[in-house]
């Protein structure tokens, strides 16, 4: 079975930086468009950042652009999201998640992905 495992939420100060990792196992990892998802309680899920299966080409929400960096390690089954410059806006569960759909334009739903993983909590404080 496929398993997303999250890791590196905390809580930090604003202006501060984090590092998310997720551990992938039980699929193709390169065959797949990994995302970042991030969810407040009471909202829905929203988009953050996602990149394609060599990690050559990422795509960013309009609210953490230029703040927030996805990468990944295909060798390693991960994929990791680089938060600086972080805002208490940006306190969520943050969740990592895959999808074998190669539609660019879907990459930003969370329909789109077939695996999820837990979540982690990140939480910016004031």
């Amino acid at each position: 079975q496929v398993h997303l495992v999250e890791s590196g939420g905390g809580l930090v100060q604003a202006a501060g930086s984090l590092r998310l990792s997720c551990a992938a196992s039980g699929l193709t990892f390169s065959r797949y468009v990994m995302g970042w998802f991030r969810q407040v309680p009471g909202k829905e899920r929203e988009f953050v950042a996602t990149l394609t299966r060599n990690g050559g080409t990422t795509y960013y929400a309009d609210s953490v652009k230029g703040r927030f960096t996805i990468s990944r390690e295909n060798a390693k089954n991960t994929v990791y999201l680089q938060m600086n410059s972080l805002k208490p806006e940006d306190t969520a569960v943050y969740y990592c998640a895959a999808t074998s759909e190669y539609r660019l334009s879907y990459w930003t739903r969370v329909g789109a992905y077939e695996y999820w993983g837990q979540g982690t909590q990140v939480t910016v404080s004031s």
